[in-house]
């Protein structure tokens, strides 16, 4: 099969370090943690805290409109607003588009788990004639895709991704299929997730999953640290406007970076912990540079890489070690969930975002909070500042539950 890029020509962001792309980065730049704090449906567990969008900073009901709000759950308001912004970007009008021509793909690890928690507490409390009529439509893990095709007007393919935490990547890695195979000219892709599930959470945990750093929220999540002990979790949304590259040339879109590579592929291992060789994020990434290979990206070129990096112990040792076998010491690695919090689903539509600007602006993006590195992780990670660093291409990897992994590459 010849060679095939995306170009990537928008993006949008609604982050717990900003509710734009433009403050995000900033703040992932600055490597200081967004808004991280008590959640109150959390209250009285040994983990009570996570990332959220700045309160007051994202009036959903003024956005969108009150009645549009309340037919979406969070997670798909989010992805509205992120996709808004992306268009914008890409200077692309909806009532100018074929919207026959338009797909939507976009990612969630749990949907809308919230409204079950929420509609299992009104039954139980007042009977299962209170239960909203809307908990179906609203907890799908489609819903956010649903909700970006009814507010933009797309009528191509849509569809939710889910592959736990690896979904928002492998969304816009699945856009790029849809593109190279020629069933749309657009693709509005990434991942949307706002869950602060009590139920979820409990079962973090007692998995031994979640950070215990109750006491200094911001410093908590450690990805790549020697003292690391757990993700913390967060909400966001992240999404990426793809196009054709003879639909982008055509319209003369200024193209921010182009989408050569993607790789998927599954453990086969465990429903709860990664292979612990990292067979198959190996697999997905040895994938994902062997298609970059057929638009000449060769492994040596690339400079960078926007890790999965939880701060979990085990993800991030078996991360970096299938980092390492494949790409060396050469890539500036760097995790950028210090700031944004683990996003789950939306995760790798936000760092794909991130390492878009990465690309654009030149500069690689500090790992937030690494104050002291584990001897036994031989990637060079980028700590403390950003690097500007002269670069063509960067990777971005990601793992979820149930052994999913995915991977891109990306050239400027």
């Amino acid at each position: 099969m010849s060679a095939f890029t995306a170009a990537v020509t928008g993006i949008g962001l609604v982050t717990a370090a900003g509710v734009t792309a433009a403050e995000t980065w900033e703040r992932v730049l600055q490597g200081v943690p967004g808004n991280v704090g008590p959640i109150p449906q959390l209250a009285g567990l040994a983990y009570d805290f996570g990332y959220s969008v700045p309160p007051g900073r994202l009036d959903a009901d003024a956005l969108l409109g009150r009645s549009a709000a309340r037919t979406m759950e969070r997670f798909a308001q989010l992805a509205v607003i992120a996709a808004r912004e992306a268009l914008d970007q890409a200077g692309i009008s909806t009532e100018d588009w074929n919207a026959t021509r338009v797909a939507v793909v976009i990612g969630s690890a749990h949907g809308g788990l919230d409204v079950y928690d929420d509609a299992t507490a009104m039954m139980r409390a007042k009977g299962d004639r209170r239960v909203s009529p809307m908990v179906t439509p609203l907890s799908l893990l489609n819903h956010a895709a649903a909700s970006v095709s009814l507010d933009t007007g797309a009528r191509g393919p849509s569809m939710g991704m889910a592959a736990s935490c690896a979904s928002g990547t492998s969304a816009i890695g699945h856009a790029r299929l849809l593109l190279r195979a020629g069933l749309c000219d657009i693709a509005i892709a990434g991942g949307a997730e706002s869950m602060h599930s009590r139920t979820l959470i409990a079962s973090a945990i007692r998995a031994g999953t979640v950070s215990t750093h109750r006491h200094d929220p911001a410093a908590a999540c450690r990805p790549f640290g020697a003292d690391r002990d757990g993700m913390v979790m967060g909400e966001g949304a992240g999404v990426l406007v793809l196009e054709h590259p003879g639909h982008a040339r055509a319209r003369g879109a200024r193209v921010l970076a182009r989408v050569c590579g993607y790789g998927s592929a599954n453990d086969a291992h465990s429903p709860a912990v990664p292979h612990p060789e990292g067979a198959g994020l190996e697999q997905a990434l040895r994938t994902a540079l062997a298609d970059a290979a057929e638009a000449g990206v060769a492994p040596e070129d690339i400079g960078h890489v926007n890790a999965h990096g939880t701060g979990t112990v085990a993800n991030d040792a078996i991360e970096a070690a299938a980092l390492h076998r494949v790409l060396g010491t050469g890539p500036l690695v760097a995790s950028t969930k210090a700031v944004t919090g683990h996003t789950l689903g939306a995760a790798g539509a936000i760092e794909t975002a991130l390492t878009v600007l990465a690309l654009r602006d030149q500069v690689v993006p500090p790992t937030a909070n690494l104050d002291a590195l584990d001897p036994e992780i031989r990637v060079t990670l980028q700590a403390k500042r950003a690097r500007p660093t002269r670069m063509t291409a960067a990777v971005k990897t990601s793992l979820g539950f149930g052994g999913h992994n995915a991977a891109l590459v990306l050239t400027r």
